[in-house]
């Protein structure tokens, strides 16, 4: 998402934070420094107050120079990639670990094979109507291409076909401006942490923000193993995870030692959030074990995003996939368990948040004050770490 965007919703949201946990916040403007965007959110609640230093990696030119391309290359890359985590096992793990996700993975291929058929129909209906055969071919391809270019809006073809193609690149051939990147935000992380001044910082991750989260905190780890066994808390929130979805591709190594790496780091704490509702996050996957990257891992919190949504706004986007799975760097309408800027803006540390049995709820009384007696312990599945 490109910067203005990126802040503006921040700010819509945080504006629905407030008043939902009746408190008070005010984001700074925005500031880019090399490949971070900075803000400052200032947040006060009965007997308390936060400072966040938001730091937002920027990634959006890379995906906007997937969106450059012509759209022949386009569709002809994207479903080269498709077939790609078909045949690398990739599919395989999706149907085996997460049902919901394989269908999810399946929808564009089956879309552009439907409008494909749907084209050549109208061909050979032509053709039969008395239309010389010649031109059936061209007028087949010629709707063909029609219905590419209506269903990149309509139908979300562009996200979804630039997705799997940013995806594919990520494990086949890697852009060095992306480990570049990841290179800076890793210093950067571990400056921030010998610099003193946080009492926590939180790697947030959503979706494919997940996995570059995951590599940030590994290449961190490698330079500095110590991290976060200091004063300043570390916490990593994957939200909306996506990294099964490259991890579960037999080339993607170096992905599935990032994440063992971080799992087993002793001084971060790595919250998995999932939702049941989102056929794009993998739910009740296990991050670490479930790849078979290590045996620690993340804590795994279910997030009912039917129930932190106002009714009638749920039920006009419950089809709405892409704003479903969105809902986890959005605000809520009603208190509930996660909440995105709850982590990011909030006077509670992540491990509690995530340790609590009622989550931010539970750490947060209604009139906006921090809960000081005792906070009931979430109490995980044994051996699997999945809320029961």
């Amino acid at each position: 998402m490109p910067v203005d965007l990126a802040y503006g919703r921040f700010v819509r949201e945080l504006a629905r934070f407030t008043r939902t946990w009746s408190i008070r916040a005010e984001a700074g403007p925005p500031t880019q420094v090399g490949d971070l965007v900075t803000w400052t959110v200032a947040a006060q609640g009965n007997g308390w107050t936060v400072e966040t230093d938001v730091r937002m990696l920027r990634w959006d030119e890379l995906m906007d120079g997937v969106g450059e391309r012509p759209l022949a290359r386009r569709l002809w890359e994207a479903v080269l990639a498709l077939l790609d985590f078909s045949v690398s096992g990739a599919l395989a793990g999706y149907i085996r670990l997460a049902w919901r996700y394989a269908l999810f993975f399946l929808y564009p291929l089956v879309l552009i094979v439907a409008l494909a058929a749907l084209s050549a129909a109208i061909g050979i209906a032509a053709a039969r109507a008395g239309a010389p055969a010649w031109a059936s071919i061209p007028l087949g391809l010629l709707v063909f291409a029609g219905l590419i270019v209506w269903g990149r809006t309509a139908l979300r073809l562009n996200h979804l076909l630039d997705d799997w193609i940013f995806s594919r690149e990520i494990i086949r051939r890697p852009d060095p401006r992306l480990r570049a990147k990841i290179e800076a935000a890793a210093r950067d992380l571990i400056a921030a942490e010998e610099e003193g001044s946080a009492d926590e910082i939180v790697v947030l991750g959503h979706s494919l923000g997940a996995v570059l989260g995951a590599e940030i905190l590994a290449r961190a780890l490698t330079l500095k193993p110590s991290l976060g066994t200091g004063r300043v808390k570390i916490g990593f929130a994957t939200v909306g995870s996506s990294i099964p979805k490259i991890a579960l591709h037999r080339r993607a190594s170096g992905l599935r030692h990032a994440v063992g790496l971080v799992g087993a780091a002793p001084g971060i704490v790595w919250i998995d959030y999932q939702a049941r509702t989102d056929v794009m996050n993998f739910y009740k996957v296990h991050a670490v074990r479930d790849l078979r990257a290590g045996e620690r891992g993340p804590l795994v919190r279910t997030v009912p995003i039917r129930k932190v949504l106002d009714p009638d706004y749920y039920r006009r986007v419950r089809t709405n996939f892409l704003r479903i799975h969105n809902q986890f760097v959005s605000a809520n309408d009603v208190r509930s368990i996660y909440d995105y800027f709850m982590i990011a803006c909030g006077p509670c540390h992540l491990g509690t948040l995530a340790r609590a049995q009622g989550g931010a709820e539970a750490c947060i009384r209604p009139d906006g004050s921090i809960e000081t007696g005792r906070v009931v312990p979430f109490a995980p599945l044994p051996g699997l770490d999945v809320e029961p």
